[in-house]
């Protein structure tokens, strides 16, 4: 009789262990298909404004709010709901809060993990083991679990014993049936042990990574508010960002890669939002070498055309020699940029930009300026660092003040980390399930066919020129031949001014005008054709077709344009197929816009569109009295 074959027990193993590896890959990608969509938030045109920006990954962008509104119902009065909202999102400042006035004894301290611990487990709903993971901090995943589970557990005896969601909160004293609630002893035993604020910080920290598991960021971080740096490191902090660049984001990486159009913008616009300690303060750059020399050079001079933006009243917080350097920084940078700028536009004719060339044609007798065909009174004839033979040439003074600045840049290496963490993490547009997100616009012509544009003799358009920009943005940074770097630095100042860049999508810059000519029509720039085409449907395929996506499905989400809710615009354009969301997040905006900001948050509910309130100081949000929870409208 032949003898039965038997596997030897390492192959039995071996087949076990395959077998279960099998399984488990299996259950894990099932459960990810099966799992509510992870919530996503998209952002544009944060500009600076670093606690706002904070407090809204902190709090979900308003959803960890409207969970515990869910969660609790009546069972908790406003003022503690809000004081737990305020322990998710600052959960150590607010401990430090509550033990100024008296309110952290170790009741509160258990009531409020047990609270907490409902949170996360309305959060954790649905999702894998590796997103909670992925949302612990290090260290702390094993511990989160726990929590978790034990939250978990709690639900289930308070349904068995018939009790409702809305006193999750009680102590076990105050429930007799409840006496055993598995959070409440885990809150014991980390009180005990002095340890309830770094489980707090943990169980927060897990709250706000469920509730915001991606940020997708629409550009501009940099210019007119007051904290761009520390975004950055807030950035540089996650692992869960995607960014495309913006306009004002490009021209700080010009900056810090010494080049002079970019510089002279960047150091004039901190000057006119009287932000120069970003520059002195974030980055360490020495502006001294300037400051002397509009003292020196602008003394004397009122300036009147060059009040910072808003005027005195908009800055309480400033001296008066504080306000009066920078407007007499902000006329001597704008001399200088404006020179630097005719210059690069001689070197570059293909850019199209000589009609930009405004210094030179000042009737400096009559005291008029032509621009466009029309004849405009000057504001401001006081230059005298202008040669009228030679306006674009800089003065020894001039170029001494610019060499130090493009010196100090190009020296700051935390400025470098920043602008390197762009160029890595950053790209010109991206696809992201069916979505085109870009900063401002794909160009167009009136017809809403996609605009030609030259670049360094190479005509390109559409998707072609995204491409062929963020090439050169790129080489601008890491070609190995000095002329394409410089040519790439150069092309950056380009695309953040140019006609035909897909992240200005104006007609001109119209800086001098701003300053040397009152007349408002002479100021107007007008936008390109893609924001007037957005509701056209022929012009939307055509872009979804030049991009690879299929028009039935695709959509763009864009940013760079502040949208006027007040004024009855609205973000939302061809049904939901295209939609703008800079709603004015800065400050400087907000009169415009009469809102605080647009946001998108997609989640389990679909896509939503979020107007945001304002929040300008992190210390209401830390006691509960302020906070940001936007009114949402969804999205087909």
């Amino acid at each position: 009789m032949e003898a039965e074959f038997r596997p030897n027990d390492s192959c039995a193993r071996r087949a076990s262990a395959a077998a279960s590896s099998a399984c488990v890959s299996v259950v894990q990608s099932a459960a990810r298909d099966a799992a509510p969509r992870a919530p996503e938030l998209f952002m544009s045109d944060v500009h600076g404004e670093f606690v706002a920006f904070d407090h809204i990954l902190r709090n979900g962008c308003g959803t960890i709010r409207t969970t515990i509104d869910a969660v609790f119902g009546d069972g908790l009065s406003a003022d503690d709901k809000n004081a737990l909202a305020a322990a998710i999102y600052y959960p150590r400042e607010r401990r430090a809060y509550d033990r100024l006035h008296g309110t952290a004894d170790d009741a509160a301290t258990r009531t409020l993990l047990v609270r907490m611990g409902q949170i996360a487990r309305a959060f954790a709903s649905g999702r894998t083991e590796a997103d909670i993971d992925a949302a612990a901090p290090d260290g702390y995943a094993d511990a989160i679990r726990e929590v978790l589970v034990a939250a978990q557990a709690d639900a289930a005896a308070t349904a068995a014993d018939g009790a409702t969601d809305g006193e999750p909160g009680a102590t076990p004293a105050e429930n007799g049936a409840r006496a055993s609630l598995r959070l409440a002893r885990i809150a014991d035993a980390v009180i005990a042990e002095g340890c309830a604020d770094d489980l707090c910080a943990a169980v927060a920290a897990t709250i706000q990574h469920l509730a915001v598991a991606h940020l997708h960021l629409l550009g501009d971080v940099y210019d007119r508010g007051p904290a761009p740096d520390r975004i950055m490191d807030l950035l540089e902090s996650r692992s869960d960002v995607d960014l495309v660049w913006g306009n004002h984001d490009i021209v700080w990486m010009g900056a810090a890669l010494g080049q002079p159009g970019c510089i002279a913008h960047v150091v004039r616009n901190c000057a006119r939002y009287a932000n120069l300690d970003i520059l002195t303060e974030a980055y360490g750059i020495d502006i001294l070498p300037l400051a002397m020399f509009a003292r020196d050079t602008y003394g004397d001079d009122p300036c009147e055309a060059f009040e910072l933006k808003g005027g005195r009243a908009a800055y309480p917080g400033l001296a008066p020699w504080e306000y009066d350097l920078c407007v007499r920084i902000q006329k001597a940078m704008t001399i200088i940029q404006l020179k630097v700028e005719g210059q690069l536009i001689d070197r570059y004719p293909s850019f199209g930009l000589g009609d930009r060339k405004l210094l030179g044609r000042i009737d400096y007798e009559a005291g008029t300026i032509s621009v466009d065909g029309v004849t405009y009174e000057m504001r401001d004839l006081n230059l005298p660092t202008v040669d009228r033979a030679r306006p674009y040439e800089l003065t020894a003074d001039e170029q001494s003040v610019l060499d130090r600045l493009v010196a100090s840049f190009t020296g700051c290496a935390r400025l470098r980390a920043h602008m390197d963490w762009l160029l890595e993490r950053g790209r010109l547009y991206r696809i992201v399930d069916d979505t085109l997100l870009l900063h401002a616009c794909v160009p167009l012509n009136d017809d809403g066919t996609l605009k030609d544009v030259d670049v360094f003799g190479r005509t390109v358009r559409g998707k072609a020129l995204f491409d062929a920009t963020e090439q050169l943005v790129r080489d601008a940074f890491s070609a190995t031949d000095e002329r394409e770097r410089e040519r790439g630095r150069d092309f950056l100042w380009y695309v953040w001014l140019g006609q035909g860049s897909p992240l200005f999508a104006k007609s001109k810059m119209a800086t001098f005008e701003i300053y040397f000519i009152a007349d408002k029509a002479a100021r107007k720039e007008q936008k390109n054709a893609f924001y007037r085409l957005l509701d056209d449907e022929a012009t939307l395929r055509r872009i979804f077709e030049d991009f690879g996506m299929d028009p039935a499905r695709a959509r763009i989400v864009c940013g760079h344009v502040p949208v006027k809710v007040k004024s009855g615009e609205d973000p939302v354009h061809a049904g939901g197929r295209a939609l703008i969301i800079d709603g004015g997040f800065s400050r400087a905006y907000r009169s415009t816009t009469g809102i605080a900001g647009l946001a998108l948050l997609s989640n389990a509910q679909g896509l939503q569109l979020a107007t945001l309130t304002p929040l300008d100081c992190a210390d209401d949000a830390i006691a509960g009295t302020c906070d940001i929870v936007p009114s949402l409208r969804p999205i087909a």
